[in-house]
């Protein structure tokens, strides 16, 4: 693959491809545009075509290759993004070809274990009667491909071996569970199978939810497929291929939480709507809405994690500039769209038509619905600011401004100075799971370094720095013997990534560059990168502290608190 892939990147022009998606202007050598993947009104997305990358130097700090560039912008897996460039290029991804092979194995064995699951279903009556009753028709059943996984511990497992697949790819699918004791079973059980699709349609994940009379206390009501190399939970929405044609030609997207209230708004006629499943809503499923629509409709269950769950969708959806409405059941017997179409069929459609605003939503729940002391007045007119700042739209922060100030009779420039004081941190994304992702975020030792190496180069100085390198992390280290050894800033391929952003950073940061001011600069960035080097060992020094404290090895406590002090005497001379 890494052949495919090095041709690919030579064949295409980084610039030429990006200037499809994105506005670019000449910055010095570089290029730099309005970041597509948030919003922004001052540019700092950086394209070096010299380096054949690109970085943003906003909020987002996203940055990488051509290829990681389509996968961003179009919401898709390498392997996806790697078949539409070799495509654009005429590039033959060889069959033959490990990577490539594996990653279409995956695919073959989704959709295999996707037909053997829709067959059981069809041969059990009381699977078919069940679906039935919770009011699906049979076309709706067999379009969105459901199935059954049985109760038999590895049948799934034993019918993909003989159908020619090893067990490590069974297992690298997620379709089945490796035991203590070596053996394998299959993960889905006694449930009924959604399968998920990708934007191409082809099956990467399955949620089961488990049949009538299996549920107990130590089995969950639902399962999830696990990530896999084919499947990103915080990418893909259920549904999502079959109606984004209808989302588009509406504008409009209607969001639920699972898969039987998608399947019976979609069977009932509502045919712009969309799930999540086996996850909460992420900004990266929002990015994918975006492109499709400019109205979100969220419907969450009238639980009170239901009303949580809705509260913090409408704040991302607002920060990623949707126009934001909720469809609210009125029936205190009706918990979710589900049980409402079954009850009252059409119905759904006129609720929709009468949703309500997310402005409305908050100024009832925080305003009219609540008490009038004025200690509690003012707690949920903050809550309320709070909401506005978050809003990516300056035209929605106006309009929300002035409803509030004509509701709750207070001076609009009186609020607004309120929501000045307000400082808020923009949700990036809301997760069920910590999937322990670093965080895109650089510290002001990441920047001082950069920036630094930078000068540095530019100005043929990097020996300058021989001596403090020991304050700097393992990474700039790397990267700094690197350029020592290598001509060009040229680096081994584990430390490109971080060359290119130094790159791209001095390029962002100077493009009226005063050399008369250079070299006091890095005299000054030197000095700092010591300082926060110092600091940063210092923090990790507390983290071994703190736990050493709570041990009984006194001796290296001892030596490492001494160090700690070496190292504050050492700050306090800078």
């Amino acid at each position: 693959m890494s052949d495919s892939t090095q041709l690919i990147k030579e064949k295409l022009d980084i610039v030429d491809f990006i200037k499809k998606y994105v506005e670019l202007k000449p910055a010095g050598k570089n290029f730099k545009g309005v970041c597509p993947f948030h919003k922004e009104k001052t540019p700092s997305f950086m394209v070096s075509p010299e380096r054949q990358s690109w970085h943003c130097f906003g909020s987002c700090g996203e940055g990488g290759d051509i290829i990681k560039f389509l996968m961003k912008y179009e919401n898709i897996e390498f392997f996806d993004a790697l078949k539409i460039l070799a495509e654009k290029t005429g590039v033959e991804l060889k069959n033959s070809n490990s990577d490539f092979k594996s990653y279409n194995n995956l695919y073959n064995v989704m959709n295999e274990a996707k037909e053997f699951f829709k067959k059981n279903l069809f041969q059990s009556r009381v699977a078919l009667d069940y679906l039935k009753e919770r009011g699906l028709k049979e076309e709706t059943v067999r379009i969105f491909e459901l199935g059954l996984a049985s109760d038999n511990p590895d049948i799934l497992t034993r019918h993909l071996l003989s159908k020619g697949f090893k067990i490590e790819e069974i297992e690298k699918a997620g379709l089945n569970i490796k035991t203590e004791r070596g053996t394998y079973w299959d993960r889905f059980r006694s449930r009924l199978m959604f399968p998920i699709h990708n934007h191409l349609g082809k099956t990467v994940a399955f949620t089961g939810r488990i049949m009538p009379g299996n549920e107990h206390l130590k089995v969950g009501k639902y399962v999830n497929s696990p990530e896999t190399p084919i499947f990103r939970k915080s990418k893909v929405l259920y549904g999502f291929f079959n109606t984004k044609n209808d989302i588009r030609d509406t504008n409009t997207a209607v969001l639920v939480e699972g898969q039987m209230d998608f399947l019976m708004m979609w069977q009932d006629g509502v045919k712009n709507v969309v799930a999540t499943s086996g996850t909460a809503l992420t900004e990266e499923h929002l990015k994918a809405l975006r492109r499709f629509a400019d109205e979100l409709i969220l419907s969450f269950d009238s639980d009170e994690a239901g009303q949580k769950a809705a509260e913090r969708a409408i704040d991302l959806a607002g920060a990623n500039d949707f126009s934001v409405k909720l469809l609210v059941l009125e029936d205190e017997n009706t918990k979710d769209p589900a049980d409402m179409v079954k009850d009252n069929p059409g119905k759904i459609k006129e609720m929709l038509q009468g949703a309500k605003s997310a402005r409305d939503y908050y100024f009832y729940k925080y305003i009219t619905k609540t008490a009038d002391d004025p200690k509690t007045k003012k707690q949920n007119i903050r809550i309320i600011l709070t909401k506005i700042k978050n809003l990516s739209s300056a035209i929605d922060r106006d309009d929300w401004l002035k409803a509030l100030s004509k509701l709750a009779k207070i001076d609009e420039n009186v609020l607004s100075e309120e929501m000045d004081r307000i400082s808020i941190t923009r949700p990036k994304e809301i997760r069920d799971v910590d999937l322990n992702i670093p965080s895109e975020g650089l510290s002001r030792l990441d920047v001082v370094i950069q920036r630094l190496f930078g000068v540095l180069l530019y100005r043929d100085k990097l020996d300058k720095a021989k001596d403090y390198v020991k304050y700097f992390p393992a990474r700039y280290a790397k990267v700094y013997e690197n350029l020592l050894s290598h001509k060009k800033g040229q680096v081994s391929d584990g430390l490109a990534e971080t060359m290119d952003m130094i790159n791209l950073r001095f390029s962002f940061e100077n493009q009226d560059l005063d050399d008369s001011k250079i070299d006091k600069e890095i005299d000054l960035l030197l000095k700092e990168s010591k300082k926060e080097g110092i600091k940063e060992r210092q923090r990790q020094m507390m983290k071994s502290i703190e736990i050493l404290e709570d041990g009984e090895d006194e001796k290296e406590l001892e030596k490492i608190k001494k160090n700690y002090r070496s190292l504050t005497e050492e700050l306090n001379n800078i």
